[in-house]
């Protein structure tokens, strides 16, 4: 299932509208919330994914009318947070944000001590990124960065990733496998950490969102060479950038998405009045016009539809993992 199925219109809000009528103003409707929100982001702060949660807690709060807390928790390759959000009581009182990486941790991650599809109920897809490929602001172009990286000094070129098993391991695996190129991958406790090594010159490269790069690709100490997919963005920042399809590497069509979950039996009222909440706010021209400054697309969902799609992605991705010989550890 692709998640340009999901886009947010007007059609989607008034029929959420209406399952919220049909659901009755039960007595755990009419209290919640009554006390803040959190919402658990398994990574550092500064990157990505807690750059969009702020910019939705910010919205969230205005409209529930309690403060909406994100809520730090790296480590473990994004698990450690996500597995405490998992053991949460579900009472809608703690959300996670998950990604792509959380689908396929399985394959990679041995013992992992959840289970996304098990243990948490959806909320809503909140939106979609293509990866870019980042380097030094030395490097020219994709065909003098491929050759630079191709025949190193002292061993494989060094490329970042937000830990074993993330996205952008993924991702750089295979960009290995469909360059020829061997990189040594040199793991980090998040994208921000990353990047930062990458404008120091300590790795030569790293698959992020724009989100995690904007910044430091503003101020000119990286570069944005390439983006993973078959078509070019549709965010503005990044029409420029060529596919990966487009550079003849045709197996590179990844994107990175962002979801609200909730723990599994958090109350069916709950979690749409949370999902109510999100759509009005994705659907806030000032939070779309934050969302895109980061190079995020903003897609909503019921809840069955991602619960469907995250049991999709959950299954193209382990096959994926396995082609690029992660295995788990």
């Amino acid at each position: 299932m692709s998640v340009s199925n999901f886009p947010i219109k007007r059609r989607t809000l008034l029929a959420g509208s209406a399952a919220s009528l049909a659901l009755g103003a039960a007595p755990a409707w009419a209290a919640y919330p009554d006390k803040p929100i959190k919402i658990i982001v398994p990574w550092a702060a500064g990157g990505s994914t807690d750059a969009i949660t702020r910019v939705l807690a910010q919205r969230l709060t205005e409209g529930l009318k309690q403060p909406v807390i994100v809520d730090n928790k790296p480590g473990g390759a994004g698990h450690v947070g996500i597995d405490q959000a998992a053991k949460s009581a579900p009472d809608g009182y703690t959300l996670a944000i998950v990604e792509l990486s959380h689908v396929y941790a399985p394959a990679v991650v041995a013992n992992l001590p959840y289970d996304i599809l098990r243990d948490f109920t959806p909320v809503t897809l909140v939106g979609t990124s293509p990866m870019v490929l980042f380097t030094g602001p030395e490097v020219t172009d994709f065909k003098s960065f491929l050759k630079s990286v191709s025949n190193p000094k002292g061993g494989p070129s060094p490329m970042a990733n937000s830990g074993t098993g993330s996205i952008s391991h993924l991702v750089g695996e295979l960009f290995s496998q469909e360059t020829k190129v061997k990189f040594n991958m040199v793991p980090y406790r998040g994208g921000a950490p990353a990047m930062v090594d990458l404008a120091a010159g300590q790795v030569s490269s790293y698959f992020a969102t724009l989100a995690t790069g904007s910044s430091l690709m503003a101020a000119g100490k990286v570069k944005a060479l390439a983006v993973t997919g078959r078509k070019r963005s549709d965010v503005p920042i990044l029409r420029s950038l060529p596919t990966m399809t487009e550079l003849g590497l045709k197996n590179m069509d990844v994107a990175q998405w962002w979801a609200l979950v909730a723990p599994a039996t958090t109350p069916l009222e709950v979690t749409e009045r949370l999902r109510l909440e999100l759509l009005s706010a994705m659907s806030d021209l000032k939070v779309v016009e934050k969302m895109s400054a980061l190079g995020v697309e903003m897609k909503g969902t019921s809840r069955d539809q991602l619960r469907s799609f995250l049991r999709s992605e959950s299954e193209r991705w382990r096959t994926l993992a396995r082609n690029v010989g992660l295995k788990p550890q």
